[in-house]
């Protein structure tokens, strides 16, 4: 017992040292779609800088002048992505996945300081929450499980009236009829996703714009294929689901952890936020947003942002680098993007052609970066422009961290829902205008 406890006391004595040693890294220019790429450097450990959770007290996020922010539910179980029925009711998926055991001593270590970044006690739901407006006030105030006993659901979709849920193990099905508060039954299986270790657990979901198919966003199952690629079948892929039958193939490769998919109103494209890999310097690679084409292959594991090889991958394959895409949209090395979701009118003039972007933020960075929802402004179709900061304040001035955004989502009637998983809090953020509506 004593040589156990030394170990772990070894363990945490290193993980404090490293975790303190770090430079400050060099502030580029790693926004948009040309984004400044230093040379890799690796060594013993990635930057690890956690900012320590605090309770928001009588603070909230910052949003710009014009707009008002209020939570309009607390207390959930680790809440991720939300979904707005077509009568206003909300879903909220709540919980928390991943089985990958550790590789190295390192993978330990990282994982020590890592967990000091989440809000102690905390639980995953497993569960749907239904949250309900009923007189349009703002005030949500009836809120029922709407399913619970699910496997670390992530990605929502409806269409129809069939509600899709992404597991971390399977896409499922639920009968949906409008205004109700409880599903009607258990759900069904559609199909299988991959989950055998599940380094990347979460699993992105969104529905075609006709209705007849699903995305479902399956990350790596580790950072730079340390588990071998007989691990990485059917990983880092976007699937293309029949919502009919479940029939499903391979949509797109090479990204890395798609964590969030969105259709583009009115063209139909689809579009994903992607977290790249890590361990070759705080300022590679940039996280990026990207359109997402059919039969396209973007990197991962051997190249990235395009042609970029990563030397680390062996055997390396020229011809796979030869046909990467370059992704559209850089956000930054690891601010870690976690939702995406498209504008529109109701949510104000300065912000309605564009992408909204939550970022979950780093922990291998100094100093952090993301811990936000940026805006992507977009023109002909396409990301034009720097990214404008609409929900700030997540990291304090005081180095303690209050809230962490996860999916976003964009409510017709004229507001912007932002999952936080450090506070367990679903934030309503609108414009003043609209705000009493």
């Amino acid at each position: 017992m004593k040589s156990r406890t030394s170990c772990v006391l070894a363990v945490s004595v290193l993980a404090a040292s490293l975790a303190a040693c770090s430079g400050k890294a060099p502030e580029l220019n790693q926004r948009g779609a040309t984004p400044e790429l230093p040379k890799p450097a690796r060594g013993l450990m990635p930057d690890m800088t956690i900012a320590k959770p605090q309770a928001w007290g009588d603070r909230t996020p910052v949003v710009p002048a014009g707009y008002r922010i209020s939570a309009i539910a607390t207390d959930l179980g680790i809440p991720r992505q939300s979904l707005v029925l077509p009568n206003g009711d909300i879903l909220v998926a709540e919980g928390r996945g991943g089985s990958a055991p550790a590789l190295k001593p390192k993978d330990v270590i990282a994982s020590k300081i890592k967990a000091q970044g989440n809000t102690p006690g905390s639980k995953s739901g497993n569960r749907l929450t239904l949250l309900r407006d009923a007189d349009g006030d703002g005030t949500y105030e009836l809120r029922s499980v709407f399913a619970d006993k699910l496997n670390a659901p992530y990605g929502l979709a409806l269409i129809g009236d069939a509600l899709y849920v992404a597991n971390q193990d399977a896409l499922v099905r639920f009968d949906y009829r409008q205004g109700q508060t409880k599903a009607s039954g258990a759900p069904v299986k559609v199909t299988d996703l991959p989950s055998a270790i599940n380094h990347h657990w979460t699993k992105a979901l969104a529905a075609s714009a006709d209705g007849r198919y699903l995305y479902v966003g399956i990350g790596s199952n580790s950072n730079i294929t340390e588990r071998g690629m007989a691990a990485e079948v059917d990983r880092a892929q976007v699937w293309h689901i029949d919502a009919a039958t479940g029939a499903h193939r391979t949509y797109a490769s090479g990204l890395r952890n798609p964590t969030a998919l969105a259709v583009q109103p009115g063209t139909g494209t689809l579009w994903s936020v992607v977290n790249e890999r890590d361990e070759i310097g705080p300022n590679l690679v940039p996280d990026y947003l990207t359109s997402v084409r059919e039969g396209g292959f973007y990197g991962w594991p051997y190249s990235y942002w395009g042609k970029h090889v990563d030397r680390r991958v062996m055997p390396q394959d020229p011809d796979k680098v030869a046909s990467a895409i370059t992704p559209d949209y850089a956000l930054g090395s690891h601010v870690a993007a976690l939702g995406l979701a498209f504008s529109q009118a109701s949510i104000g003039e300065k912000f309605a052609n564009g992408a909204f972007v939550g970022e979950h933020g780093s922990w291998n960075r100094n100093p952090p970066v993301g811990y936000k929802v940026v805006f992507v402004p977009f023109r002909d179709g396409k990301p034009a422009g720097d990214p404008i900061d609409f929900v700030t304040g997540f990291y304090g001035d005081d180095g303690m961290t209050r809230g962490r955004p996860v999916g976003v989502t964009v409510d017709p009637r004229g507001a912007l829902l932002v999952a936080d998983d450090l506070s367990n809090t679903l934030w309503r953020v609108t414009p003043e205008r609209a705000a009493a509506k």
